[in-house]
């Protein structure tokens, strides 16, 4: 039976910016091993498929990368949620609760002049653990950086769903890279799933797999721990809202917008949101076995 899908680029302004995404916003009955291999087949860095979502604001979701199902995942969400007001038709704004695997989120919609503009509110942010200062090196050199391109800020561990360690940098960007083998191991010794290193004076970041090799354009659920990191080093104020950067070293430039809210020292949401802009509609004619 035809499968229709929704072709879009999230935290972007523009198509063919930003971070791909398709959308299956009727996928009910989908086997996680056909989302798999659909997700595989378009070659999307991440693919959404929904279900309970005709009729309703309240929407089952999986999301699935290029090797498996995530607990969660922040473009993905945003992107679907567009998707859903588009379906919707409604002029004003709109919000959905997106119920996956991980954990139950927020998202709200509205119309822009180039698509629409997505927030999501992640919840309170978790600082489960922080780098030894002794360990300091090791991880900058498993990234490509000298001991020296690391900002005077402790190396943490935040979470909002996925557990990302904040590598906080005031040089080297351009020159980072995963360049470690056993890095997966290295990060999950902290307690960390991955790693984000970020310009703390610039606002931009880079994130990869930890294999090293496919790097990420936008990286949403990164985004919300990287404004919670921000707030409680007091290197950006709570409810003022901030530009994250990403995308630039893979030639599609991204902007995240990120609200910390609470006190610093009592953080209880991070909203992270973006432009999405709609680009081509598309059918599976054939369904994988």
């Amino acid at each position: 039976m035809p499968l229709q899908y929704r072709h879009v680029d999230v935290f972007a302004s523009q198509a063919y910016s930003g971070n791909t995404l398709a959308v299956f916003p009727d996928a009910a009955g989908l086997s996680a091993d056909r989302m798999l291999t659909i997700t595989q087949e378009l070659r999307h860095f991440e693919t959404i498929f929904l279900s309970g979502a005709e009729g309703t604001h309240s929407v089952e979701a999986r999301v699935f990368d290029l090797f498996e199902e995530l607990d969660f995942a922040g473009h993905p969400v945003l992107g679907a949620a567009a998707v859903l007001h588009e379906r919707d038709g409604a002029p004003g704004p709109r919000r959905w609760t997106f119920h996956l695997p991980g954990r139950t989120v927020e998202v709200s919609t509205r119309h822009t002049a180039t698509g629409y503009h997505a927030g999501l509110d992640q919840g309170a942010p978790e600082f489960p653990a922080t780098v030894p200062r002794e360990d300091r090196a090791e991880v900058a050199a498993a990234l490509n950086l000298p001991y020296g391109a690391l900002a005077d800020l402790p190396l943490c561990v935040v979470s909002t769903g996925l557990r990302y360690l904040v590598v906080p940098v005031v040089t080297g960007l351009a020159e980072a890279k995963i360049v470690r083998g056993d890095f997966a191991e290295l990060v999950g010794r902290y307690g960390a799933q991955f790693a984000y290193v970020l310009d703390v004076q610039a606002r931009e970041g880079r994130h990869w797999n930890n294999d090293g090799v496919l790097e990420d354009v936008a990286t949403g659920s990164a985004a919300g721990c990287v404004g919670a990191y921000l707030a409680r080093q007091r290197v950006v104020p709570v409810e003022k809202e901030f530009v994250l950067r990403q995308g630039r070293f893979t030639g599609r430039p991204s902007a995240l917008t990120v609200l910390p809210q609470g006190r610093p020292e009592a953080l209880h949401n991070i909203r992270v949101g973006g432009d999405v802009t709609m680009v081509a509609r598309g059918t599976l004619d054939t369904l994988p076995e």
